[in-house]
């Protein structure tokens, strides 16, 4: 009978310590999810009790859960629209950021001009872009300086047809485009298309006077080019915010390439005067030979002479004849010398 009333007592006790650890469990949990609890039955998000104590095994934050449900039905976006306790705890682990998909799907709501359900709303989220930021830019167009601020060139150079350049600045109002936000391409895009549109525009224009008469010729002539396709934006207007002119390129060219050609050509004429005077050169070398040889045939006159005389081919007479019509022409030829025409 003593063994049974002991074997009771030790059960009892173990009971009793089993009732208290239970006890002090729900008093533990009670402390730490009431507050949370309370808020989410006082505003209708249902959240239990066992479902914050399931989010912290997840190693989910209850506290981020349970305030970005609280917001969304506050807002008015209910579970039929996808934002369901599970859904949020799938984008959190995901490494979503829950509360500003939920703002941002808020703002949408009371901007009434965007569509975006909850599952486009995560997929921008996940896509590393800021999907509460994309939401305020569509319904508050932002503007972008062309170029950019901060960039190595103050303003977009462009030279028209009649060798004038023109220093453009513009300011292109974009608005974000939620279909095209995954995968398209950022304002850095945007900045080099409308800059390079701005130079065509530029250059296919006849005068700059034209384009100084009508800025609004570049605006349309870079909207009609759809420069905003693939991109995660969608341009609204390009402004012409500063116009000025430049340097007369054209008349800089056109100074450039005379004085390319002028020293063409008097490399050119120097090469033909270094031919010249190497055919000089050559012609004075042939002279001198003609010259030598004209010596070498004078020395074999007297030869032939006494050859001459030896053979008895030339007599003393006939020697005689031939010198006085060398003197003859001698006397002529100074004659002639000292009476000029």
């Amino acid at each position: 009978m003593a063994q049974n009333l002991l074997s009771d007592s030790r059960v009892w006790v173990v009971v009793s310590l089993i009732a208290l650890l239970l006890a002090l469990a729900a008093i533990a949990i009670a402390a730490r999810y009431f507050r949370l609890w309370i808020q989410s039955v006082t505003t209708g998000a249902g959240i239990g009790i066992f479902d914050l104590l399931r989010m912290t095994f997840r190693k989910v934050n209850p506290t981020v859960i349970v305030r970005s449900k609280i917001m969304a039905i506050q807002a008015g976006l209910t579970e039929e629209e996808g934002v369901t306790a599970r859904a949020l705890e799938a984008h959190y682990l995901a490494g979503g950021n829950v509360p500003l998909v939920i703002r941002s799907m808020i703002a949408a709501r009371k901007a009434k001009i965007i569509e975006l359900d909850f599952k486009r709303a995560t997929a921008i989220d996940l896509a590393g872009r800021n999907i509460l930021e994309a939401v305020q830019t569509s319904v508050y167009p932002r503007v972008i300086d062309c170029p950019a601020k901060g960039s190595s060139r103050p303003s977009l150079d462009a030279i028209s047809k009649d060798g004038i350049q023109l220093k453009v600045k513009a300011r292109v109002t974009v608005r974000a485009n939620l279909d095209q936000l995954i995968g398209g391409a950022t304002e850095e895009t945007i900045v080099a298309r409308v800059g390079e549109g701005i130079v065509s525009a530029i250059g296919s224009s006849t005068t700059h006077a034209q384009v100084l008469e009508n800025p609004d010729l570049i605006s349309k002539a870079v909207l009609s080019k759809r420069l905003d396709s693939q991109t995660a934006f969608e341009i609204v207007s390009i402004d012409i915010a500063d116009i000025d002119v430049g340097d007369n390129i054209g008349a800089r060219l056109q100074a450039d390439q005379a004085e390319a050609d002028t020293r063409v050509a008097r490399a050119q004429a120097e090469g033909r005067r270094a031919m010249a005077v190497s055919q000089e050169q050559e012609n004075l070398a042939g002279i001198q030979e003609m010259r030598a040889k004209l010596v070498e045939a004078e020395a074999e006159v007297p030869r032939a002479m006494a050859e001459a005389f030896g053979s008895g081919k030339l007599g003393l007479l006939d020697y005689y004849k031939l010198r006085n019509v060398q003197a003859d022409t001698e006397m002529r030829e100074s004659i002639a010398s000292a009476n000029p025409k």
